[in-house]
């Protein structure tokens, strides 16, 4: 893998594509930093060699231009505060701005660009968008797997006018590395957690994952479906009507590949969706009329832990509730702490992005399991097969 490690930055500028778009509150302060603090090392051993870097993200989804609910600059001082130096801050990505800038960079210096999606010819994938980015560095780096799987300008575009100086950065190289662990070398047995709202959003990974899994536990909003899908009544819960022939299929090709395929038994129900809502648990499939399956219940809660903590291999994409609410928080929080179990045993645990891992990360748990991805949408997509454009940029 053709990692930052193999490239002396001396008296280079290096163009980093990493993943800064972080949560902002009202204020503009910063309320979960874990993606820039992934960065760091990348940027460090950039600057350690003597190189100079230029850092370009997107931060949310402006639609009109320039905007500046969506600035980057709302970052700039936190940055300087992480990395310890002042970091220089272009009004623009491709404009003089960032030209005069990135020309001015001396060795040690720092100058982040501002959002790359205050133009539409980034998410278009656009080559005279990529070709400008590219004319500000000597070196391409891309360290932003959370959009690794999108081919747009930043992230997969820009590397051909780099055909030998692109590299990975530590996080891109550390995610590829631990989701091909659970890939090509899963140690058996292997179970994979689904949990989630919709069936929908998962069938590729799912019927993926029958061909290298033991055990697949479903949790979540999507086992409503299957509940259905089965002649069960589930209320009011969740449920994709158009989804419940699919999921009879799956459990049928589970049974011909010899997987164990594993639905809740029972279901904590509550009346309302709200966290003071009168509660309930009653047996899967069995939900009165007015009420909704809001979490996973206990008897379900044992049959999961079990089965996690006698897997080597554990694959967690999807909490098992609606774990934001203290209430309905008891599922995802055992099946957290079945995980760790099960890693503080000698199983391999990748948390997949996305739900889990802001669950891991609010119940304290995210040093004591194997890896926490960073990206969501590109890890699943990874396991299901894909290609992701912006992998496969720096290797071609």
């Amino acid at each position: 893998m053709k990692t930052v490690d193999q490239f002396d930055f001396k008296d280079k500028k290096a163009i980093v594509r990493v993943d800064f778009n972080v949560p902002l509150d009202a204020d503009f302060n910063i309320t979960d930093d874990k993606r820039m603090r992934a960065a760091l090392p990348t940027i460090k051993k950039i600057l350690k060699d003597g190189g100079s870097v230029i850092l370009m993200s997107h931060l949310g989804r402006p639609k009109e231009g320039p905007t500046d609910k969506y600035s980057l600059r709302h970052i700039v001082a936190d940055l300087s505060r992480m990395l310890s130096l002042t970091v220089k801050f272009a009004d623009d990505c491709i404009g003089e701005d960032a030209i005069n800038k990135a020309g001015n960079l001396y060795p040690g210096d720092v100058l982040l660009l501002e959002n790359l999606r205050f133009y539409k010819e980034e998410e278009k994938g656009d080559v005279a968008f990529a070709e400008k980015l590219s004319k500000l560095a000597d070196v391409y780096v891309n360290d932003a797997f959370g959009t690794a799987h999108r081919a747009h300008a930043s992230t997969t575009i820009i590397a051909q006018f780099f055909p030998d100086n692109k590299y990975f950065g530590y996080l891109m190289a550390e995610e590829v590395k631990n989701a091909e662990k659970i890939i090509n070398d899963a140690e058996k047995p292997f179970t994979a957690i689904m949990g989630g709202a919709k069936v929908s959003d998962k069938i590729l990974l799912i019927e993926s994952l029958l061909e290298k899994v033991d055990n697949l536990i479903i949790g979540g909003g999507m086992a409503y479906t299957f509940a259905k899908a089965q002649g069960g009544e589930i209320g009011t819960s969740l449920l994709e009507a158009d989804r419940m022939e699919l999921c009879l299929e799956l459990l049928e090709k589970a049974k011909a590949k010899g997987v164990n395929l594993v639905l809740p038994v029972d279901t904590v129900i509550a009346d309302k969706f709200d966290n003071n809502a009168s509660k309930d648990q009653v047996d899967s499939g069995h939900i009165p009329a007015d009420w909704m399956g809001l979490d996973i219940g206990t008897k379900t809660v044992e049959l999961f832990s079990d089965i996690i903590k006698n897997s080597k291999t554990l694959l967690w994409n999807g909490p098992m509730g609606v774990f934001e609410m203290e209430n309905f928080q008891q599922g995802t929080k055992a099946v957290a702490e079945a995980v760790v179990e099960a890693t503080k045993n000698g199983a391999f645990s990748l948390i997949g992005g996305g739900d889990s891992a802001a669950a891991i990360a609010k119940f304290g748990l995210e040093d004591e399991v194997s890896y926490v991805s960073t990206g969501g949408g590109a890890l699943l997509e990874y396991m299901e097969g894909k290609e992701l454009p912006g992998v496969a940029a720096i290797q071609s």
